[in-house]
């Protein structure tokens, strides 16, 4: 039997209509991956990364160790070189997941009496990550600069001891979509000396030359200590990288347990990411696009959010995500059933992943949706709404 503690738990989820289910893959249109540009199903890629495996002589299923042992194939120097150039950046390290970067960095890199200042709404990874740390955290005020310099204001006064300031956050946030004052965030690090790492996840693919991402498109490259970009959206495999100095990357080498202890990736998935980055390193060859389209569909569904008088119902996003928020766990499972009744793919966020009354509807775009079925997806979403009184 399940010790009693547990049991509990489930039972409380149960009664908050909060509990999660694995569900299967579905032929739905498309509104809910982070598939941004079609990259997972690209089959140049496909074919391109078999060749590439083929023509280096690694046609091996596994890593076959961690890779400080046995599994530091060739693959990994040559994609890490690649995303150097990519990202104008000295150094980058890749790890198995987004997951496990953050936890690998925030655990080991803020020591015992250094402060780490973390956005509210900043993701689970690096929440886990910062409470493996020694070092203190507070959070901030979500995309509140006031708040984080008040903060700085009062730990630099109080703090006699030698120490390092953290601030972490991300250009774009996962469960809102929308993107902090990054310019006023590098100057305010500056300021007061604070090293800032930047989540870029969800920027990848979508903003900057070639979808390099915010930071980038910015040209904050040199005001940020690293930044954390992951291989699971818009690149279409998975994995992720930390992007910074050689240094840095050589401490998390020798102090990262989550790249220490665990078998690196296959050949085969390095290589599909390799692909995926000639794959935008071509895209200014072409007449066709991605990341265009992408651009345009999020500037069409934002025309047609005004034009059914729903933009009062959405957090404010330029980015792939926009959520529609829909208070109440029951009420934002019932919207998204309706919605796969219509043959669309559109996920309830349901609390405790985002606050209790702040429950939502996660709408992601991709380069591949059609004007047709953005217009469709929101008038259908009109109708609900009018139906369930939101």
């Amino acid at each position: 039997m399940l010790p009693k503690k547990l049991q509990q738990k489930l039972d409380k989820r149960k009664a908050k209509n909060s509990l999660r289910k694995l569900g299967v893959q579905t032929n739905l249109i498309d509104f809910s991956s982070n598939d941004y540009l079609g990259f997972s199903k690209n089959k140049l890629i496909y074919n391109a990364a078999h060749q590439y495996l083929i023509s280096n002589n690694l046609e091996q299923n596994g890593a076959t160790g961690s890779r400080l042992l046995s599994g530091n194939h060739a693959l990994y120097n040559t994609l890490e070189q690649t995303l150097c150039e990519f990202y104008n950046t000295k150094a980058a390290l890749i790890y198995n997941s987004g997951y496990d970067a953050n936890i690998g960095f925030f655990s080991s890199v803020p020591q015992r009496g250094d402060i780490v200042l973390f956005d509210e709404f900043i993701h689970a990874s690096i929440r886990d990550g910062i409470k493996m740390s020694d070092a203190k955290a507070y959070k901030f005020e979500h995309n509140n600069l006031e708040d984080l310099q008040k903060k700085l204001i009062r730990f630099t006064e109080k703090n006699t001891t030698e120490f390092e300031i953290y601030i972490v956050t991300e250009s774009v946030f996962s469960m809102d979509g929308d993107t902090p004052n990054l310019k006023s965030l590098a100057k305010l690090s500056q300021k007061f000396k604070a090293k800032l790492i930047i989540d870029e996840a969800h920027a990848v693919g979508v903003f900057g030359d070639l979808g390099c991402g915010l930071v980038q498109k910015l040209e904050l490259e040199n005001a940020v200590f690293a930044r954390v970009v992951t291989f699971g959206k818009a690149i279409g495999c998975h994995g992720a990288a930390i992007l910074c100095s050689h240094n840095l990357k050589q401490y998390l080498i020798n102090f990262s347990r989550s790249f220490i202890y665990t078998t690196g990736l296959s050949p085969h998935s390095i290589a599909t990411i390799t692909q995926a980055y000639v794959q935008f390193f071509t895209l200014k060859f072409t007449v066709v696009n991605p990341i265009q389209e992408l651009q345009n569909n999020i500037l069409f569904f934002k025309a047609e959010m005004l034009r059914l008088n729903l933009k009062h119902l959405f957090i404010e996003s330029n980015s792939s995500i926009h959520c529609c928020i829909v208070s109440g766990n029951e009420k934002a499972k019932y919207m998204s059933e309706q919605f796969q009744q219509k043959n669309f793919s559109i996920k309830a966020i349901l609390s405790p992943t985002v606050p209790e009354t702040k429950e939502r509807l996660r709408f992601c775009l991709h380069s591949y949706n059609s004007q047709s079925e953005i217009t469709k997806v929101l008038e259908l979403l009109s109708t609900f709404v009018a139906k369930t009184h939101l």
